[in-house]
């Protein structure tokens, strides 16, 4: 089936593809894409002007709400559990109507339940950003298409973005967000909260894993709990910028601890993840890596932490960044498609990541929920080696 003629042009003046349904939503949303859609920001030209330097003080929501969410929970139609560890879908609500306790108890469950899904939701671009507000700063990525000029904290997530940068990725070498990760682990103060609404899908694949570092964390022996939480992971930037002092390129590079706490639930989480975690602070390389890879390791192949979703158009999924990596799954590439996937993002910057030292009464989920917590294991493992 060819390629139907673009229907739309990008600010940069380049072909761009835009669904029906994207449109419509976007043009119900008042924003006038005449002069260009996806808008473009010129890009920083050196490091200096990339980075975010400004420290602010966060409050985070879900630590003021109702613990037993009754607002939120009460209101909906169904609460649908997808698997123990992680993933809620609320079914009835519509998120641009919440009421500020409501979004409170909403940032408590998504803290829990590392992510949310709510379905045929009306949401538009401006109620979407205002939203991310309340769970922190909108971030403004320096280099990704956005929605506006004058929404500079919605991003676009869009197949048709990259192959207007010139990528024609395939099934041996697909989007890179295809590997596990998380969102921005090089800023100062990472998300928080991300929300994606994504609007037109294809119409097979295109399914998002996530995966839960509680219960990541909850898979480590106590001895190598505690030999990782004293340790702060060096986190990189996808892209680099011009280094004022050498006048080369270099990502943006940021140490935060490799075992962080929630500050809505008081819960430790492993926080690293395999395409940005790229070191450990004062290790020798090798020595990172060979921590790192058993991390990874527990993180990405243990399938019983982890959910993958199904998307139907209109759908917003918000996650917590702090607590869990994702991977997007480009399975649809092979098929040719009149209008890719489409979406918009806002990612709410939060705290300075809290480490296990700054948080003494701090616990994993599995003692915060009262579960069993390896013992049988361990009286296992003496037995195999007596």
């Amino acid at each position: 089936m060819p390629i139907k003629v673009a229907n739309n042009f990008d600010s940069k003046g380049r072909p761009f593809h835009l669904a029906k349904s994207t449109r419509e939503r976007l043009e119900n949303a008042g924003l006038d894409l005449s002069k260009g859609y996806p808008y473009y920001p010129e890009k920083p030209k050196d490091l200096d002007a990339a980075l975010r330097k400004q420290a602010w003080q966060f409050k985070e929501p879900g630590a003021r709400a109702d613990k037993e969410k009754k607002a939120l929970l009460g209101a909906a139609k169904e609460v649908i559990d997808l698997s123990p560890h992680l993933g809620t879908e609320i079914v009835g609500l519509q998120l641009s109507e919440l009421t500020d306790q409501q979004k409170d108890e909403l940032g408590l469950l998504i803290a829990e339940r590392t992510v949310v899904f709510f379905r045929d939701q009306t949401i538009t671009p401006q109620e979407q950003l205002e939203l991310g507000k309340w769970y922190g700063v909108p971030e403004v990525h320096p280099t990704a298409a956005r929605v506006h000029k004058d929404l500079p904290g919605v991003t676009i997530i869009s197949d048709e973005i990259a192959k207007t940068n010139g990528l024609e990725p395939d099934y041996k070498s697909p989007f890179g967000t295809q590997n596990w990760h998380t969102d921005l682990t090089h800023e100062p103060q990472p998300p928080g909260v991300t929300h994606l609404h994504l609007d037109h899908l294809p119409g097979v694949g295109g399914d998002t894993l996530w995966a839960s570092g509680y219960a990541a964390y909850d898979k480590l022996s106590p001895a190598f709990q505690k030999l990782i939480e004293p340790l702060e992971g060096l986190y990189r930037s996808v892209h680099s910028y011009t280094d004022p002092i050498t006048d080369k390129q270099a990502p943006i590079v940021n140490a935060h601890p490799i075992v962080r706490v929630n500050p809505a639930t008081g819960w430790k989480a492993l926080f690293v993840n395999s395409r940005f975690t790229i070191g450990i602070k004062g290790f020798e390389y090798s020595e990172a890596q060979a921590i790192l890879k058993k991390l990874f390791q527990v993180y990405e192949q243990n399938t019983d932490i982890q959910i993958r979703f199904k998307w139907t158009p209109r759908t917003s999924a918000l996650w917590d960044n702090r607590i869990s990596i994702h991977s997007a799954v480009y399975d649809y590439l092979d098929e040719v498609t009149e209008e890719p996937r489409h979406g918009t993002r806002v990612s709410s910057l939060a705290e300075k990541p809290i480490s296990v030292a700054e948080a003494p009464n701090a616990v994993s989920r599995r003692e915060a929920l009262g579960l069993p917590t390896g013992k049988v294991y361990e009286q296992q493992r003496d037995t195999y080696y007596s």
